[in-house]
């Protein structure tokens, strides 16, 4: 079983972490102190997981970049149009079509992908991976393999499914979260 670190940085224990408060019908109550110190825990936790040390494997693309290959890469793969549009991109990235085009542009001119749209445009444009994009991303994988192989292997395959399936329940809870306040806002 893995040991679980003691949480410092918001003055949260072990024994905080897994003490919950129930309600009447059973659900959990927070209350305002711990929503702060657990909204500060996340925050850091999510800070510390994204910082430099993990972009420093990155050798020849960013995070977003190598997100955006491995998305076109598997989605050609799972299609049998293998094309991967621009919004498809942009949703699974949860990036602006904007933000998601100058990403897109700039691994073109590097010759990653090739950029085309379907009839006069009108249906979306679309990308696929090019030789050179598979090269850099099987490059970048080795990296990140080696590196995680051994977290992975120390954390455990049981409890890294269990992290990732609750990351994405928090995800999605927060996703709907974000555009119900999008929704309030005038």
């Amino acid at each position: 079983m893995v040991q679980r670190e003691k949480i410092n940085n918001a003055g949260i224990s072990d024994a905080e972490m897994n003490q919950t408060k129930m309600s009447d019908n059973g659900n959990e109550q927070i209350q305002d102190a711990d929503i702060i110190k657990l909204s500060h825990e996340l925050t850091y936790r999510r800070f510390l997981l994204s910082d430099g040390k993990i972009r420093s494997f990155f050798q020849k693309l960013t995070i977003p970049e190598y997100l955006a290959l491995h998305i076109i890469n598997d989605s050609e793969m799972e299609e049998d149009s293998g094309k991967t549009y621009l919004t498809g991109i942009a949703e699974k990235m949860q990036r602006t079509v904007r933000q998601t085009s100058h990403m897109v542009k700039a691994l073109q001119e590097r010759g990653m992908i090739a950029w085309s749209h379907d009839g006069d445009g009108s249906a979306g444009t679309y990308v696929s991976i090019t030789q050179e994009g598979r090269k850099m991303l099987a490059e970048e994988e080795d990296v990140l393999k080696e590196f995680y192989g051994s977290v992975f292997a120390k954390f455990g395959k049981d409890s890294l499914m269990e992290l990732l399936q609750l990351m994405k329940q928090l995800e999605s809870i927060m996703s709907a979260e974000f555009k119900a306040m999008e929704g309030n806002e005038v």
